[in-house]
């Protein structure tokens, strides 16, 4: 065992805080509010990185950055509104609004085997000219669960789509139990499409988690149509560049790299570690190490936060506690807050 002594060169500063949410849109949101704060000081959007495990765990922060007009780059993985098989489930979701929207048609219908291009394009039209103007024609305010049982003549391969959205329609469902419906449609083409299964399959589950906090689809679909902005945050002056970004990035793509203020998210156990590398003690030394090369990426401002009540939905369990990395950490080390 190599035997290492750590100290540092600069005295005073600011305590690390440790930072407890009440639940992970509240984490989002205190980050996006203190990076505000941060450049309101003069701290360069380029000086200020977003640290995490996995790269799901950004997707709540990169709704609410491009909400609050942060622009932002991402390493270590695809932004979330990037990826395939989110933009696939996004897809059913649109159509469930607006039966009209001709994209979200073809991504769903080319999903199915045996559809190519021209059998999609012959679906679509069917649909526009004649199952649309025949509710019309009723007066049906669309999407009803009358308009999707009329596609009894398809295909049995097409069928299964629609006995889908036909079980998604009913208006009094909220947008996370839509999104149940889907998931479980979707779930055996994620498999058959994707080597990667099990990694999207953790994708598929945060934005399921996403959905649980919308009361209206509009207002989810409103929100993944927003595109993140790609030039400086407007109403405050900016002291560096205008092509100035936030850094979100896995704490392996940070290995090397400093930046002025760090925030770790989701420092809580079971999502750092995860629950995966805690089957062995070199599993979660190689954990230990990653919490320790994310912390000594900041120079002058370190966050560690983590949500109290996330439901992971492969264990079925609830995670409440902090990291084991960071549990028992004195206040003299380690300031505490709580974000309710």
């Amino acid at each position: 065992m190599y035997y290492k002594e750590l100290y540092t060169r600069r005295p005073g500063g600011n305590l690390p805080q440790l930072v407890s949410t009440e639940n992970e849109n509240m984490q989002s949101r205190f980050v996006v509010q203190k990076i505000l704060e941060l450049r309101e000081q003069g701290i360069p959007l380029e000086e200020i990185a977003v640290l995490f495990r996995s790269s799901f765990l950004s997707f709540d922060l990169e709704i609410e950055l491009t909400k609050s007009n942060i622009p932002f780059v991402k390493f270590g993985g695809f932004k979330f509104v990037e990826t395939a098989h989110i933009k696939d489930v996004v897809a059913f979701l649109r159509v469930l609004e607006n039966p009209r929207d001709v994209v979200s048609w073809n991504r769903i219908l080319l999903l199915i085997d045996g559809v190519g291009p021209r059998t999609a394009e012959k679906v679509i039209d069917d649909i526009l000219k004649r199952r649309l103007a025949v509710a019309a024609d009723e007066h049906d305010t669309l999407p009803t669960t009358k308009f999707w049982m009329q596609f009894g003549d398809y295909a049995e391969n097409i069928q299964k789509v629609f006995e889908v959205l036909k079980r998604a329609a009913p208006q009094n469902l909220a947008p996370a139990e839509k999104t149940f419906q889907v998931l479980q449609y979707y779930e055996p083409i994620l498999r058959a499409r994707y080597d990667d299964h099990q990694k999207r399959k953790k994708d598929l589950e945060m934005f399921q988690n996403i959905t649980e906090r919308y009361k209206e689809m509009g207002a989810l679909l409103t929100d993944l149509a927003l595109e993140p902005p790609n030039e400086s945050i407007v109403d405050v002056e900016s002291p560096g560049p205008e092509d100035e970004y936030l850094t979100l990035s896995t704490i392996h793509s940070a290995k090397g790299l400093e930046w002025n203020s760090v925030f770790i998210i989701y420092a809580l156990e079971g999502r750092f570690p995860t629950m995966r590398s805690v089957a062995s003690d070199e599993e979660v030394e190689e954990e230990r190490r990653l919490m320790y090369v994310a912390c000594t990426r900041a120079k002058d401002n370190l966050f560690i936060t983590y949500p109290m009540n996330v439901y992971d939905r492969e264990s079925g369990l609830i995670l409440t506690k902090p990291s084991r990395f960071i549990q028992g950490v004195g206040e003299h080390l380690l300031e505490p807050w709580v974000v309710e």
